[in-house]
């Protein structure tokens, strides 16, 4: 799941090496935590959030097969 996240976000932004992504597990919840670059954020969120909604229904539904709910959270 991680690694998924990781790639979509290193192929949306200008500096790729700049992502970083921490994963936290609970029982049945997996919360991750995007970083990226000041300047990136913008291209990570989209305009009136539209990429952003569209990285949560992707990791939404990927944590779905695996039977975990999977929350993703940009961080500043």
């Amino acid at each position: 799941m991680k690694e998924f996240v990781e790639y979509i976000a290193k192929m949306l932004v200008d500096q790729p090496d700049s992502v970083t992504i921490e994963e936290e597990t609970s029982d049945d919840k997996i919360i991750l935590k995007l970083k990226v670059a000041q300047p990136d954020i913008g291209k990570v969120i989209g305009k009136k959030g539209r990429t952003a909604f569209a990285l949560r229904t992707l990791v939404a539904a990927v944590g779905k097969k695996t039977g975990k709910k999977v929350r993703l959270e940009i961080l500043d």
